[in-house]
Order: C-alpha cells, then structure tokens, then sequence
C-alpha cells in the first residue's frame, strides 16, 4: 500500500467514513498525486474546480507563489488542523510528496433571507433583522458603523462541536471592567457541545437562577448599535440571529427602537404606559384576591354590593378561581405559539371567546375575574422583551397567593422580597436596577422620557425680508 493510498484510507477512517465525505486522489503539478478533501454537504464542487484550475495554471507558468490567492492557504500538513478545516467546510488538498496542506476557502452556507424579526416588530425604522449566518450580521452592523473602534474579536464555543462565536464592542466607548468581565467569562466557558444558544446565556449571566433576564436579546441590527455606543457588549454566534447584550437594566428590556424612531413627547408616553404596565401585570389578580378575601371595605358601598351579587354563587375561593383563568390563559398562549400561524390564530380567538363565555355560564368563575385576567395578559404582553414577559406572567402567581393568605399584607411583603432581589441582581457585575439604585438623578428622567437627539431651539425669529425688496414694495402703489 503506497503512502497516498494509505493516507485516503487513514481520513476516511478519521472522519468515520460518512457518507457526505469526498475523499479523492488527483494529478498535481509533474504527475505528482494529492488527496482532495471535503464535506459534500458544506462545499460548492463547481467552485472547487474553478480554483483548482486556476491554481493548475499558475503551476504550469512555475510561479513561485502558486498558492497565494485570496482564499487558499499553503500550511504544514498536521491532521487535527486539516479535520477542523473540513468540520469548518472548507476544502483541503493534501499534498504528500513535499508535506504541505493547502486550504480552499470555499464555503457553501445554507441561510435565509433578511426579514424582521417575529417577535419583534417595529412601526418605523429599519426591518431588517440578523440571521443564522455571522458575515452577514457582521455586515449588517458595519453598514450602521463605518469606523474602525467597531471591534469583532472571535472565539469557540464547545470543546467538541467548535462553534464559532463573536463578541463585539466600541472600543474607547466600553468601559475596561466590563470587558475585562465578559472576555473572563468567555475565557471560562466549560461547554462540550454547544447547540442551543441557552447554553450560552447560561454561562454568562450573573444569576442563572433569577427569573429576570440579564442579557438583552435581539435580532434588531440597529438595536444592537444603539446599545454598542452606549458602551455595551454584545455577544452572537454562527448558528443563531440572537444577539446578546450586557450590562443591562431592568428598564432596558421596557426600550423599544419605536421610542426613538417617533416624536418626542409619544415616545415618552409610550415609555410610561409600558412601565405601568409592569404594576397591572404582576398586581392586578393579587389585589383584585385580596379585596375580595379580607379587604370589602376599600371599595365604595355602590361597587362592593355589585361585586358581592357577581361572586356569591362562585364555588371556590377567589385564588382557585383566578389559578383556573390564568392557567387556561397559559395553555391558549401555548397551543397558539406551538400551532401553524393560521390555526394558532385561530385557537387564540375562538378558544378565548368560547371558552370564557361557557365558563361565566357554568358559574365557575364570575365575570369581574375574566376583566381582571384579560386586563392582566394585556399588560404582560405590553412588554417588548420576550424573555421578561415570560418572567412578568410567572411573576404573578406568587403574588396571587401571599395575597389570598395574608391580603395586602402579604402584597406587600412580595414587594419587599422582590425589590430586595432586584438590588442585589446585577448584569456583568453592573447594578441591574441602575439608575434607581445607586441613585442617578439625570438618568431616572430617562427611564420615563425619551429625550430629544438634538437641544430644541425655543428662539422664534420673524421673517424679514431683503432690505431690495422691502424697498421694491415701497415703491409699488
């Protein structure tokens, strides 16, 4: 068995003889053999041959740099480098009379075309949206910021699967710990196979056990440059359009790229009734529970005798009843998300009406809990961030029963509990309830309103004309 032969063998044995795999001797310059090399399934053959010819006639004209082109490699044959380069999809062609390697960089990638993200639409602005792919993400950013401070530094995620990740920020805007932070992070990651973007989140988060999120995930290019010049970082890989951004806030995951694409003052209102909504999302079902329970005489006389004949025939305690209605709420919320988009629609409409109807009907629940309920999702779904929202509808479920033990006592020890936790969370080692705490004066007026670009001009000149002209009317009866 020649070395040639025996080498073939070799890497087909290395790469378990899959079926997608091209293992192939052919003629090199003087009758010389080498080995092609490549996943059939990653690399585009046509283009292959079209670089191998070139090359055959750089050969033929005895250049002395016949490798040098803007996507091959000449190297040092080593056998782990040249199974990563074929994992990676490119093309090698051993050459085994001289010991070298050259590599073709000739990448087939699958990907889709831009479109905006689902779960985040906008009203105004730009709606293209990153996809699986990172030359083009990367492309998207850097079509948003020409200038060179935009630094992409790249590292692997997974010890066995070898995920290309990136992680990007301004330089001279970031500020030193937290890069020091995230690139020590990095440096840390303990990940076998990297496959699910969970895993990444995971890794770099502060508190993996909190229910608040401490990364801002977005598919939103703009987005991530208006959090990048803010001094952030932001985190993407090659199989997901998630990007990550850290540190953030609380109040980060309530900003939406509308805010700052619209006019001033219905930015700011927008803003106020999103925060708002926080409080009927989390509070409503828990004090609508406790007035019911221990607290009648906080509604006036006319109300509460309205509220008595609507719940005196209800079987269950206002929590059981409330715990049915939310639960239902979850499983529609489920199914419609899991479905088709033309039958989820469909299960969220008809389920929603049919099944409220028939369950007022049946005096399970009254109607005044189906008001607080809907008014409860509503306000959940007001959240821009999917990963909040989803912590906002759990949220509640404690609340409603400390408020069904203990009424508004209990409400209120929630609070306490809840705000005790968000002052010890932090995002990247950055306090996640900044500007609250430790208090910022300025910025606190930023969470609420959202602030010209621009220091508006309040001087208001009247037009005059040209002196010609006013002597021109003078003279003209």
């Amino acid at each position: 068995m020649d070395k040639v032969e025996y080498m073939m063998k070799s890497l087909q044995k290395v790469f378990y003889h899959s079926s997608d795999l091209t293992v192939r001797q052919v003629d090199w310059h003087e009758g010389n053999p080498a080995i092609l090399c490549f996943y059939a399934s990653l690399v585009d053959a046509k283009e292959v041959q079209k670089v191998l010819d070139t090359i055959y006639a750089r050969l033929d004209t005895e250049k002395p740099f016949w490798s040098e082109t803007l996507i091959t490699t000449l190297e040092d044959f080593d056998l782990p480098l040249a199974i990563e380069r074929v994992c990676q999809g490119e093309t090698i062609v051993i050459l085994p009379e001289i010991g070298k390697m050259l590599t073709l960089s000739i990448i087939n990638d699958v990907h889709r075309n831009l479109e905006e993200p689902i779960n985040e639409h906008i009203l105004r602005g730009s709606h293209e949206g990153f996809i699986e792919r990172i030359d083009t993400n990367l492309a998207l950013l850097r079509k948003r910021v020409n200038n060179p401070a935009l630094v992409v530094k790249s590292f692997l995620v997974g010890k066995e699967t070898k995920t290309k990740a990136y992680y990007l920020y301004m330089d001279g805007v970031i500020q030193p710990e937290t890069l020091r932070e995230i690139e020590k992070r990095i440096r840390s990651l303990d990940i076998d196979y990297f496959y699910s973007i969970g895993q990444l989140s995971d890794a770099l988060e502060d508190s993996v056990l909190s229910p608040f999120p401490q990364l801002l995930n977005t598919e939103h290019p703009d987005r991530v440059v208006a959090n990048l010049v803010e001094g952030k970082v932001v985190v993407m890989t090659n199989i997901s359009p998630t990007a990550f951004i850290a540190p953030v806030t609380f109040f980060s995951f309530y900003q939406t790229p509308d805010d700052y694409n619209g006019r001033v003052i219905v930015g700011s209102f927008y803003k106020i009734v999103r925060l708002l909504s926080f409080i009927t999302a989390v509070f409503l079902p828990a004090f609508y529970i406790a007035v019911i329970s221990f607290h009648f005489e906080v509604l006036p006389l006319e109300l509460s005798n309205q509220v008595k004949n609507d719940v005196k025939d209800i079987p269950y305690r206002p929590l059981i009843e409330a715990l049915i209605l939310e639960i239902i709420m979850e499983l529609i919320r489920e199914s419609s998300i899991r479905l088709p988009q033309s039958v989820g629609q469909t299960i969220g409409i008809v389920g929603g009406l049919v099944i409220g109807d028939a369950i007022v009907s049946a005096g399970l629940v009254s109607n005044l809990m189906v008001i607080v309920v809907a008014l409860t999702a509503i306000s959940s779904y007001v959240v821009p961030s999917v990963e909040l929202n989803s912590t906002i509808r759990m949220l509640r479920f404690p609340f409603m029963v400390l408020a069904s033990m203990f009424g508004f006592l209990g409400i209120v020890v929630g609070i306490v509990i809840l705000l005790i936790h968000l002052l010890n969370l932090t995002s990247l080692k950055q306090p996640y309830f900044s500007p609250i705490i430790p208090f910022q004066p300025k910025a606190v007026f930023k969470i609420f309103l959202r602030w010209p670009f621009i220091k508006p001009s309040v001087q208001v000149t009247s037009f005059q004309p040209p002196k010609d002209a006013q002597a021109k009317n003078e003279d003209t009866p």
